[in-house]
């Protein structure tokens, strides 16, 4: 009886498998696979993308933690006068010693090209690849991942259009600031090239230690002692109180530096190196208001058979001189330029530009030199320094100033001159006698007006070599 029911039962549940249904007159077991088929493929789907998407998060998070998400920098001038641009820097370098300093013309399309397929050669290569330039410690991506607590944003120091700086410390303790560069169309090589052939081996007590560089794949780090006390531009333009610490003690000390450090880049070295971004956020403070020079990634290299090198108008708007604004040809005296802006912003207080003071104090170096021509030159005075400078030491930081932004490069004096100027307090003050062929038939009214006297010009050796033991 039981066998016979078990027969029966399966023959029905076979009977039923096999009968047709209403719908599209499919058998039963067919329709029932079909639907088993679209389960395990919409299972498959959903799996597929939350995958997808779990890896789009990882990714975006790399991305904002590599390029901090880098704000326009509106203050950037990005080109002004198309002479020859975007060119690789090692090979720019020689085309200008190979033609002694000649305008070179570059077709500039070409050379973009050239600079994307860089780039995606960059980005094919794995990212355990390190590259070794020869000096100092190589850091791996992980270890500066590490330190920065993975790129975090709390750990951000500074930012700009070429990169974000980041506040380390390593495994042994050492605190270091990151650099990353933003690799934008092979932007981060070409200004790890810049830095490291600028600054890789220089050591001086003005300028920012470079002490390492991370290397893997596309990514390019460069790792700098670590300067604690803000830069130069926050104690100038931040909310520091009705009274400045930096004292005028402290202004010139900190004045006196960059030039030193900037006469040990043009006069110290060879080829010697225009850094070309001289301004108060790249001057960093440590705590006893020592300055040191940073930033070189819009550096150039230039050799002593070169006048001049050409190259793309790159730099900070108010700083930048007129006739590489101009022309585009680049040498010492440029940044001889920016730092007499500079020095007229430590003595004022005052950013180069401002659009937000009276029409005629918008412009700080024609705001400045209205005010010296008038004999107001006390008025200049950053009003939140506390002990006013003696009327002495006024005088030859206004005549510094003066001369540096003359508008004939030629007349400009080097930053060798200019340490001796500012750093001798009992500096004999007399008549400057030239002979008559080197005389100004149109003397400057503003340098007139600062004083009939001025320093005695530095040519024969003996001060020469008295320089060159100063920017040591």
């Amino acid at each position: 009886m039981s066998v016979s029911g078990d027969n029966g039962s399966s023959n029905s549940l076979q009977q039923k498998l096999n009968s047709k249904i209403p719908f599209l007159s499919l058998k039963l077991y067919v329709l029932i696979a079909i639907l088993l088929t679209c389960v395990a493929f919409v299972s498959f789907l959903i799996c597929l993308c939350l995958c997808m998407n779990k890896n789009s998060r990882k990714r975006k998070m790399r991305v904002k933690h590599s390029s901090g998400l880098i704000p326009l920098v509106s203050k950037e001038i990005v080109e002004i006068k198309d002479l020859g641009r975007n060119v690789n820097f090692e090979k720019q370098e020689s085309k200008v010693e190979k033609l002694g300093g000649e305008i070179v013309v570059v077709n500039v399309e070409a050379e973009q090209k050239k600079s994307e397929e860089e780039s995606d050669d960059l980005s094919t290569k794995s990212s355990d690849v390190s590259v070794d330039v020869g000096w100092g410690r190589w850091y791996s991506l992980r270890e500066l991942d590490m330190a920065t607590h993975g790129f975090a944003e709390e750990s951000v120091i500074g930012e700009g259009g070429y990169g974000v700086v980041y506040r380390g410390v390593l495994q042994d303790g050492s605190v270091v600031a990151v650099k990353n560069l933003l690799n934008n169309k092979g932007q981060a090589e070409k200004e790890f090239k810049v830095e490291v052939e600028a600054i890789g081996k220089v050591r001086h007590k003005n300028l920012v230690g470079l002490i390492g560089y991370c290397a893997e794949g596309a990514q390019r780090m460069l790792v700098y002692e670590y300067v604690d006390n803000g830069n130069l531009e926050q104690w100038l333009h931040g909310d520091v109180g009705a009274v400045s610490p930096l004292t005028w003690d402290i202004r010139m000390k900190i004045a006196i530096g960059t030039a030193k450090a900037l006469a040990y880049l043009h006069e110290g070295l060879e080829p010697k190196v225009v850094h070309r971004d001289v301004k108060s956020s790249n001057i960093l403070l440590d705590r006893k208001w020592n300055p040191k020079v940073s930033d070189f990634g819009l550096a150039k290299l230039l050799g002593s058979e070169a006048s001049y090198v050409t190259t793309r108008v790159m730099g900070t708007f108010g700083y930048v001189s007129p006739e590489y604004a101009s022309t585009g040809m680049l040498n010492e005296g440029s940044d001889v330029y920016s730092f007499g802006v500079l020095l007229m912003e430590i003595v004022t207080g005052k950013s180069p530009i401002d659009y937000s003071r009276p029409a005629g104090e918008m412009n700080l170096v024609d705001w400045f030199k209205g005010m010296v021509a008038s004999r107001r030159g006390e008025e200049l005075v950053d009003p939140l320094i506390e002990v006013p400078p003696s009327p002495r030491s006024l005088k030859r930081a206004l005549l510094v100033c003066l001369r540096c932004i003359d508008l004939d490069a030629h007349k400009r004096p080097k930053m060798g001159q200019i340490v001796h100027m500012l750093e001798a307090d009992d500096f004999p003050f007399r008549a400057e006698h030239r002979p008559t062929q080197d005389k100004d038939p149109h003397p400057s009214h503003e340098a007139e007006a600062v004083s009939t006297k001025v320093p005695y010009p530095i040519k024969h050796a003996g001060v020469a070599n008295a320089e060159r033991s100063r920017w040591r």
